[in-house]
């Protein structure tokens, strides 16, 4: 199904804008701070999405987005953060500096230890103990805080209104394949967005409809390839903030090696979305090219018919934001919610994007021109 479409604006050089701005959220735990520094810097612009797909941590930030009238999305995501980051609420000063990784492993064991507020709590029972199929024998915490705290900062209403499409990304725990919550076929509620968060062992399964449902990262960290399968022919500014880089040092000591191996775990589908996607629009501007080659006496042929439904390609711009920025909390990253971090992760998202905005190319194109291309915005 295709996205609503809009107006596009056309510039005095003769190129116009996307008729589609969607926006790619990669999950990330902790890291998603900078997703919304992004959509700060987004909004600033008065670059506005009209389709949210999130997976994790970006299905949470993409509900508090698409849940919110315009006005009030960049305050509700402040308050989210807030919320979850006051479990270290103090911004250690400059002359500290030296002990930050210390400080944020502390707060990497304390969100640990204690859990996170407003998002999961630990259960007083270790799984272990707990009766067999019950909610505590299938995780170590419980993210009924996390329920309370999306009814009372998203209106739902408003997403299931579909002004602005929200696609969240999860898996099904008994066939292990990708499920999409589609507020265009599904009334999307707190549930949804938990479940497409509840990554395994941490997080239990969320039961939707019958069904046990985890973290949409298990099988695919970015939902660019749902975005790009359910709608290939559309003309869009695909802007996708990704939270693990997949380029590195070669680490140097054990706690590198753990985050080095996070990175790559998380960002590796990325790269291979990317690549899928770009032969799959050559090949059908290929085909639609092959087509009409074919001699007329052809065309009806049932093959030729069933190929020309296949064809086409619509104007794709794929607009990469990826968190570079170098971490004090090191593989503990995507779990030390320290305000400290979450700020200046929310600050390092949205100087990117000002940064991007400073050479606005990527966000208009050829009106003649079709295919995709990519920008690296971040590099």
């Amino acid at each position: 199904m295709d996205v609503a479409r809009k107006t596009s604006a056309r510039s005095p050089s003769g190129r116009v804008r996307h008729d589609n701005v969607v926006l790619v959220l990669q999950g990330g735990g902790a890291l998603g701070a900078y997703q919304a520094g992004a959509y700060e810097g987004l909004a600033e612009a008065g670059i506005a999405p009209n389709w949210i797909a999130g997976v994790s941590i970006g299905a949470i930030n993409g509900a508090l987005i698409a849940g919110n009238s315009p006005e009030r999305r960049v305050d509700q995501l402040r308050e989210f953060w807030n919320r979850v980051s006051s479990i270290a609420p103090v911004t250690p000063l400059a002359l500290f500096s030296p002990f930050r990784p210390f400080l944020n492993s502390l707060s990497a064991t304390a969100a640990m230890t204690f859990g996170v507020p407003s998002f999961f709590a630990p259960r007083l029972t270790p799984p272990f103990f707990a009766p067999d199929g019950t909610q505590g024998a299938l995780s170590v915490y419980d993210t009924e805080p996390l329920k309370v705290t999306l009814e009372g900062l998203v209106d739902f209403d408003l997403i299931n209104r579909c002004d602005t499409r929200l696609s969240l990304g999860a898996v099904n725990v008994k066939t292990g394949n990708s499920v999409y919550f589609d507020n265009q076929h599904d009334r999307i509620g707190p549930d949804h967005v938990r479940a497409s968060g509840s990554l395994p062992p941490g997080f239990p399964p969320v039961e939707i409809d019958g069904d046990g449902y985890w973290d949409g990262g298990i099988v695919s960290n970015t939902p660019l390839w749902y975005v790009l399968d359910d709608s290939p022919k559309m003309n869009a500014l695909i802007i996708q903030v990704d939270l693990f880089n997949a380029v590195g040092e070669f680490p140097r000591k054990f706690d590198q090696v753990l985050e080095r191996e996070k990175d790559i775990q998380y960002s590796s589908k990325t790269r291979f979305n990317t690549k899928r996607v770009k032969e799959l629009c050559e090949l059908r501007a290929a085909l639609g090219r092959l087509l009409a080659k074919l001699p007329p006496a052809l065309a009806n042929d049932p093959d030729a018919q069933l190929l020309s439904q296949a064809h086409g390609v619509g104007k794709i711009t794929i607009a990469h934001l990826i968190n570079r920025r170098l971490s004090h909390s090191a593989q503990t990253k995507d779990y030390e919610f320290s305000r400290a971090t979450v700020n200046e992760l929310w600050a390092a998202g949205l100087e990117d994007v000002r940064r991007a905005i400073a050479n606005p190319d990527w966000t208009e194109t050829e009106e003649s021109w079709e295919g995709m291309r990519v920008y690296d915005l971040t590099k």
